[in-house]
């Protein structure tokens, strides 16, 4: 299972007021452990006011840069954004654990030629910068077009790394500014990345007919829209991966559903391997989730947002049968396979196996 490293920061850069990239000084022991796919993401840990804060953000930087930075936007009621925007410098130590998640594209080949589509709101320019980046420095037959949604110029992330790629890759960088509070002389670069917007943009600028592969990342009403016209202009779901950027205020936690007439005094017995240890949790069906369970038990199991978003507590079930209250994160190739989020998953049967170390 992966473990959380003391790491220092390198440098930090103020990308807008709210929002500062953090650029990690990973040494050389740890490269290996830390390499990384475009669309991963970090988890961060620190102690706030006696309290230990988890958050997950995705690295903005490339593999091929070597570098490891990730953006933290400060958000209202978010401990540890605004202690990186607000109080956190160079040369601080936080503990991060080790690349992951499976947001990005599968495989990147030079010889494909491919139209990747990115769709992006706010903060989550953070993996699709990342990706973007990768594909144009990898796949040279291969173009991008990117509709990035924001307030106004002054909130755009990254905008003069963007501008830069834009004028490194002139014939295959192609970058579409939407701005809700700013009137350009275009109708159609004004306004929300809805689903009405996406229409006008599939109808005129990008045709649905030539997109290979489209990710998508920002809030979760955008993501929908986004999904919709792309499913309704009749791209194919495969071609579709998204990920869903949220606040980073942990939702209340979730109480636990009324079981089923005949259900609620009902035992489960749920083991879980974690770590290479074996452990026995005598659970109730429709109870606590099973990370809840293991994490009240003492057992030091991985998580992050504990919202269902994240997935850094993704374990795959053996045997047995679960029920997630919400999964933004699993793809359906995953689910199929068993996976599920623990921070999600309440048992439904006599007997559960947890598998985290597949």
């Amino acid at each position: 299972m992966p473990r959380f490293h003391t790491l220092k920061i390198k440098h930090i850069t103020r990308e807008t007021p709210d929002c500062v990239a953090l650029t990690l000084d990973v040494p050389a022991e740890l490269r290996a452990t830390f390499q990384y796919r475009p669309g991963q993401y970090l988890t961060f840990r620190r102690e706030v006011g006696g309290e230990e804060i988890r958050r997950s953000y995705s690295l903005c930087s490339s593999p091929l840069d070597e570098e490891w930075r990730v953006a933290v936007k400060k958000v209202p009621g978010g401990r540890f954004s605004q202690l990186a925007v607000e109080e956190l410098r160079a040369g601080d130590a936080v503990e991060v654990m080790p690349p992951a998640g499976s947001f990005g594209p599968a495989t990147l080949l030079a010889t494909q030629t491919r139209h990747y589509v990115a769709f992006a709101a706010g903060s989550g320019i953070t993996p699709i910068l990342s990706i973007i980046k990768t594909v144009l420095l990898t796949e040279p037959q291969s173009r991008v077009t990117l509709v990035y949604g924001n307030r106004g110029r002054n909130s755009i992330i990254f905008k003069e790394a963007i501008e830069a790629l834009k004028n490194t890759f002139l014939q295959r960088l192609r970058v579409y500014h939407v701005l809700s509070r700013e009137q350009g002389d275009t109708d159609l670069f004004f306004g929300h990345l809805d689903q009405a917007k996406v229409q006008q943009f599939l109808t005129t600028l990008i045709p649905p007919s030539l997109i290979d592969q489209c990710f998508i990342c920002g809030p979760e009403q955008m993501i929908q829209d986004v999904r919709a016209a792309l499913s309704e202009a009749g791209v194919a779901p495969e071609k579709v991966h998204f990920e869903l950027f949220g606040t980073s205020t942990p939702r209340p936690t979730t109480a636990a559903p009324t079981p089923p007439p005949g259900h609620d005094d009902q035992q489960s017995h749920v083991t879980v391997q974690l770590d290479g240890h074996t452990h026995v949790l005598p659970m109730s069906y429709y109870g606590n989730t099973i990370l809840d369970e293991l994490l009240a038990t003492g057992v030091d199991a991985p998580y992050s947002c504990k919202n269902g978003m994240c997935s850094t507590c993704r374990a795959r079930i053996t045997t047995g049968q679960v029920e997630m209250d919400v999964n933004y994160s699993l793809s359906d190739i995953e689910v199929a396979k068993g996976y599920v989020l623990t921070c999600q998953a309440r048992p439904v049967s006599a007997e559960v196996q947890v598998d985290f170390d597949q």
